[in-house]
């Protein structure tokens, strides 16, 4: 998975003052669990863009008090009128520790039931993964060629080698639904078998 650095500075004061004048400054107030204490420091907020802006999914590098931290997002607080970010947490990585994050679903193919004229409904645009950090994934491939008109893409026939993928097997990641027009389609080719008239029906 494709990381991303960020650097920012220790906090001496965590104190609602000192945060308030952080925001102020355009800094980002943040905390980093998982090691042996928590670590707090801040950045600043255009720092993030890359991390938060994204459908894509990374690891982070921070690097705050002449230390190195290999870490994932795991929470963010967003101003619900600005979408200022107004907090992060993070989660230090053990290399030989299993994670678990989201990341997103990746369709490939062509599906027969789309070039029928179905409609391709994509249920899941991400998914949650377990691994160790080395083997956490950029994306879950979803291979939809297999998918006829009204079939489905369950979470089983996803290809998963090196890492987990934490939903129940009755998960539907995609399908394939019958549009109206090819709806309508086939039922006029029913009536058209049955020899029915052509004028007259009713909508």
């Amino acid at each position: 998975m494709k990381s991303i650095t960020i650097k920012g500075s220790e906090r001496e004061s965590v104190g609602k003052s000192a945060t308030k004048a952080l925001r102020d400054a355009g800094m980002v107030p943040c905390v980093l669990y998982g090691g042996d204490k928590p670590v707090h420091f801040s950045a600043e907020e255009k720092a993030f863009k890359n991390l938060v802006y994204t459908p894509n999914a990374h690891t982070v590098v921070i690097e705050a008090g002449g230390k190195s931290y290999n870490a994932i997002l795991q929470d963010i607080q967003v101003h619900p009128v600005s979408d200022k970010i107004l907090h992060m947490d993070f989660f230090q990585l053990d290399d030989k520790k299993e994670i678990m994050m989201e990341v997103p679903v990746k369709v490939t193919g062509v599906s027969p039931g789309v070039l029928l004229g179905g409609v391709l409904r994509l249920n899941q645009r991400k998914l949650k993964v377990k691994a160790l950090p080395k083997d956490l994934p950029d994306y879950v491939v979803a291979d939809i060629s297999p998918l006829e008109m009204g079939n489905k893409l369950y979470v089983t026939a996803l290809p998963a080698e090196k890492f987990k993928l934490m939903h129940p097997d009755n998960t539907v990641v995609a399908q394939v639904r019958i549009s109206r027009a090819a709806m309508k389609a086939a039922q006029e080719a029913a009536k058209a078998a049955k020899g029915a008239p052509a004028k007259g029906k009713k909508k």
